[in-house]
């Protein structure tokens, strides 16, 4: 198969569901209004709540929303072949990702910009908010620390990559000003600036890693992981304009650039899937995903084609910034096919090495000796990139390699690999980081929420002492689970997480469209996913369990046995008070239909 067919039809499928599927549910079962009032200009403070421009919105919500899992998941579904992660891609996110952020986010604009507990708590009950807040407390710690460790692990030793990550963080501060206090309003001149800085920070990188100064950029993952937390912390707590929304919006030209670069590079090179459509491992025993191909595809890929993630930053940060109802479907349904494509550019990636370069790569040298498969081209692909590959696990690593693999083959470039590698390194942090500075802010505005219905000041975004407080013990959790975990421990917990609040969030939306659409099909849009999103989970929940955890036989092990349980039982009881608040609702229909005939 070749690669460029695969990019044609995800093209097609994306833009045509954009187009009909997403106007669609705007129109009809939303029934959206654009003259209607949002949060950004009811409660607007400069702060949290300021009416941004619906490209830099979008910037920043693509940015936020599009972390480790559009890039790692889908490479780490290759063990299965392409085709099992292609199809969930595509299926997935046009019919239940989309649609669910698209669903949330208005939910959220409808709801003043409050966040999915508070929606949970307004549409379904006390019982339910109550439990879909410790879901959503427990779930995001959990996939902040997922995320993190990708970075981590991306950075570790490398001076390039650190350099240039580090110093998105002034020129974040400084365009950030620039828009807000130097020259209000001018959004294009602020880009050209900010993306040119960007990319002479990436160009920088490379010289200053073979300089005698190296070394004040080279940290260990324990550094690292203390360096990302601290991050975390003053992205939570600076205002919204200066940092998070800047830093989040020049990410996305780096993101965006580089992707469509990739898919040019897949039209030029038109490069064949070394991988086969499906491998031996779609029935268990992979070296790389401890199951089957379902459900374990779902949850490995997770954020490319459904990710629970979304609804904390689609009730968090962007409702309290949008301008008008019109832009949800620009915002909720673009920004999530927009990442679906990064998914499928990273699977095309990894899936153009050959099947020994891409285990050798994915599996601990140990593990991938017992595989009986000999590398191709790995020796020779290290010695360009100066650096080892063997057993760099966590999928960064081999996405890399096959997106430097790609552009090196364009004319001009066959010398560039090692650029290109280090470029790929970079672009994957950058590309996660987003995704946590913006889930330490959304989890201080969900703890805020909590800690505020037994003292009230910490309910407030303008009390200092509980904004630095609650940012604080945010950053610590997730930054304690990335010092102590590892890919093994943390990712399985990461991915059904990540699931089970998708379907807190689509039994919440269908709540929602229940009590408020034309008619009650409609709800079928969110139902359906809803339904195949909980049996996934629970399934792979199980599994995990059974399989992946208890055979461990350690402390560790044991604690991710007692993290699981405690989030199927959460997504239980919030299923089961959805039920009710269901057939509460068309009951109410059914009365008044009868009372109006």
């Amino acid at each position: 198969m070749n690669a460029l067919t695969l990019l044609i039809v995800a093209l097609l499928v994306f833009t045509l569901a954009y187009r009909y599927y997403a106007a669609f549910i705007m129109a009809k079962v939303l029934a959206f209004d654009p003259k209607r009032t949002t949060p950004a200009y009811e409660f607007s403070n400069g702060y949290d709540y300021k009416p941004t421009n619906r490209w830099v919105l979008f910037g920043h919500h693509f940015a936020a929303i599009a972390g480790a899992g559009p890039l790692v998941g889908p490479v780490l579904a290759a063990q299965f072949g392409w085709a099992p992660g292609f199809l969930w891609l595509l299926i997935g996110s046009v019919l239940a990702g989309a649609v669910h952020d698209m669903v949330l986010l208005f939910a959220s604009v409808r709801y003043g910009g409050r966040s999915l507990t508070e929606i949970a708590r307004g549409e379904v009950g006390p019982l339910a908010g109550g439990a879909t807040a410790a879901a959503v407390l427990f779930i995001i710690v959990t996939a902040l620390a997922g995320l993190s460790m990708v970075v981590v692990n991306a950075l570790s030793e490398s001076a390039w990559g650190t350099f240039s990550i580090a110093a998105t963080v002034p020129i974040a501060l400084f365009v950030g000003l620039y828009m807000e206090r130097l020259r209000p309003g001018k959004i294009k001149e602020a880009s050209i600036i900010g993306v040119i800085l960007v990319l002479a920070a990436v160009t920088a990188g490379e010289p200053l890693a073979r300089s005698a100064y190296a070394h004040w950029f080279i940290y260990s993952k324990h550094s690292l992981t203390v360096i990302l937390a601290l991050y975390g912390l003053a992205a939570s707590i600076l205002p919204v304009w200066l940092l998070l929304a800047p830093r989040d919006y020049l990410s996305s030209y780096m993101k965006i650039g580089t992707i469509l670069l990739l898919a040019l590079g897949i039209v030029w090179v038109r490069p064949d899937m070394a991988s086969p459509a499906f491998t031996s491992f779609i029935h268990g025993g992979g070296p790389i995903i401890p199951g089957r191909v379902w459900p374990y595809v779902c949850i490995t890929i997770a954020c490319g084609a459904i990710s629970g993630f979304h609804s904390l930053i689609g009730s968090g940060t962007t409702p309290k910034m949008i301008m008008s109802e019109g832009d949800v479907r620009f915002i909720g349904y673009g920004a999530m096919v927009t990442e679906s494509f990064v998914s499928i550019m990273a699977l095309i990636a990894a899936s153009t090495l050959a099947p020994g370069d891409y285990f050798a790569i994915n599996v601990a040298p140990a593990a991938f000796a017992k595989l009986g498969i000999a590398p191709v081209h790995l020796a020779e692909m290290g010695a360009a990139v100066g650096e080892e590959l063997a057993g760099r696990t966590g999928g960064a690593v081999s996405f890399a390699v096959g997106m430097a693999q790609i552009f090196a083959s364009l004319p001009g470039m066959k010398n560039l690999l090692a650029y290109w590698y280090h470029f790929a390194i970079m672009f994957e942090a950058l590309f996660i980081l987003t995704t946590i500075d913006a889930g330490t802010r959304v989890a201080r505005y969900l703890l805020q929420e909590v800690l505020g219905k037994a003292y009230a000041p910490f309910g407030r975004n303008d009390w200092w002492p509980g904004v630095i407080l609650t940012s604080a013990l945010i950053c610590a959790a997730w930054g304690s689970m990335v010092y102590v975990g590892n890919v093994t421990t943390i990712w399985p917990m990461f991915g059904v997480a990540n699931q089970l609040l998708a379907a807190i969030a689509l039994a919440v939306g269908t709540t929602f469209i229940l009590k408020r659409a034309a008619e009650p099909a409609y709800a079928l849009i969110t139902f359906l996913p809803f339904l195949f999103m909980l049996a996934t989970t629970l399934t792979a929940g199980v599994m995990n369990i059974f399989g992946n955890y208890l055979p461990r036989g350690d402390a560790q092990g044991y604690i991710n046995v007692g993290l699981t349980v405690v989030m199927i039982a959460l997504v239980l009881v919030i299923t089961a008070t959805s039920g009710r608040s269901w057939a509460a609702a068309l009951r109410a229909r059914k009365t008044a239909g009868a009372g109006a005939s």
